[in-house]
């Protein structure tokens, strides 16, 4: 780098905008750098002070009305959405110096001074960082900042006696994190039950639903019934219906008082009003129940997302096969099955990340229920899953500090599902939709 070249830099540096009002004599675009640095040194004061709340978080006024005193959230708020305003002019600080670079290396080559014309330029080379700013702060300050925010929450004490603004919040490290994982027995207990539950029941919440919509798909697609088209549409009926509607009635039916299904069985003589069968109630049998009522909800999802993928399977590799000596069933697990895998797989993968996290089919069937011995300390009931339990906690016990832990948990076990799912897609490996 040439000493002139290296002075270039130094007062781009120093000053945003210097080195182009200086070396390139580019008044108007470095006017334009030097006053986003003035903005940034007028609102110093405050940008400090927000700074500094982010670290505090506030201090104890009990000789204040409440509303008057420091609300540590709003502090957090404010300190990790200025974090985003830094980071934001420290990306314009560095666009400032490449671009000014970028233009004196164009001045040495050609020997003319590069003139800025604002609005060609941010319609012509500059097009792209002009129609993707708008986009970028929406994702700095409605994605990224509020995610920030929900991991910071389980680094505090965030929780029943710490609810601002009538008290403040602390920092707390890794506290939350060493009570969960074996600090206290209770949560370290509940934590490990709901945790093993939702893997469960994600992975047996897909398999089911994928095994019984592809054999569905492939009888109707493989069947020269004539009323294949009505049976189908009887098959998709469960999917149409919402799931709160549909979860919200099998609650009831499944009522181990006054349920229709135990009322039926207890007409018909098959049980006792006295032994009635705890569908709900019993923690086993309660997650069998989750079971297959998801079934019965998500097997039309996959018979449609199959019969579309077997639509594309060519006929003249299974009348190839069938020449061979093939039967129908070994067809379809050297032929079908394998084909529709390779096509589907990304979607199972995204059907696993969808029921870990499927609120719905678990609070609106079972509420989480049975109790279990944990259940008052921890509100983490029998059938709970890791979401519905972050929902308990943040509305029963307003434990947000142990809700955030499980949030990030969830994501770190998630995040690399999400990550390969992408990973395989056209668009990522080829730069192509």
């Amino acid at each position: 780098m040439t000493t002139e070249r290296k002075k270039v830099v130094t007062l781009s540096a120093l000053f945003m905008g210097l080195g182009r009002i200086i070396y390139l004599k580019d008044y108007v675009k470095g006017a334009l750098y030097a006053l986003v640095e003035i903005a940034v040194l007028v609102f110093s004061p405050q940008i400090v002070t927000t700074l500094i709340d982010l670290i505090t978080l506030g201090s104890p006024q009990p000789n204040l009305p409440i509303m008057q005193r420091d609300n540590s959230v709003f502090m957090m708020i404010d300190g990790v959405m200025m974090l985003g305003v830094l980071a934001t002019y420290l990306g314009v600080y560095i666009i400032s110096i490449r671009g000014t670079l970028k233009d004196y290396d164009e001045y040495i080559k050609t020997g003319r001074m590069h003139k800025s014309h604002v609005l060609s330029d941010i319609t012509g080379d500059a097009f792209h960082v002009t129609a993707l700013a708008p986009a970028f702060l929406m994702i700095v300050f409605f994605v990224i900042v509020p995610l920030i925010f929900s991991v910071l929450v389980a680094f505090t004490n965030y929780g029943p006696q710490h609810i601002p603004p009538q008290n403040t919040i602390d920092w707390v490290g890794m506290n939350n994190f060493v009570d969960m994982f074996g600090g206290q027995k209770a949560w370290t207990g509940a934590l490990g039950r709901v945790a093993l539950w939702t893997l469960v029941w994600g992975a047996l919440a897909t398999f089911t639903c994928y095994a019984g919509g592809t054999i569905l798909a492939v009888v109707l697609t493989e069947s020269k019934i004539k009323l294949m088209p009505a049976f189908r549409t009887i098959f998709i009926l469960p999917y149409a219906v919402p799931s709160v509607v549909s979860m919200l009635v099998w609650r009831n039916m499944l009522n181990g008082s006054f349920g229709t299904i135990n009322q039926t069985l207890i007409a018909l003589g098959i049980i006792s009003k006295d032994a009635v069968i705890p569908w709900l109630s019993d923690q086993f049998l309660a997650m069998v129940v989750c079971i297959l009522i998801n079934f019965w909800a998500g097997v039309p999802y996959f018979m449609l997302l199959v019969t579309g993928t077997l639509t594309s399977i060519s006929q003249d590799i299974k009348e190839a096969a069938q020449i061979d000596g093939a039967n129908k069933f070994q067809t379809f697990m050297k032929i079908t099955l394998p084909m529709v895998l390779y096509q589907t797989m990304p979607l199972i993968i995204m059907s696993f990340t969808f029921n870990i996290n499927n609120f719905g089919a678990i609070f609106f069937l079972t509420g989480g229920a049975p109790t279990v011995a944990d259940t008052t300390t921890t509100s983490a009931a029998g059938t709970d899953i890791l979401v519905t339990w972050i929902y308990k906690l943040t509305i029963n016990l307003q434990d947000y500090k142990y809700a955030s832990v499980l949030a990030v948990m969830i994501f770190i076990v998630l995040a690399p599902f999400a990550i390969f799912n992408f990973r395989r897609t056209k668009s990522y490996k080829e730069g192509t939709v």
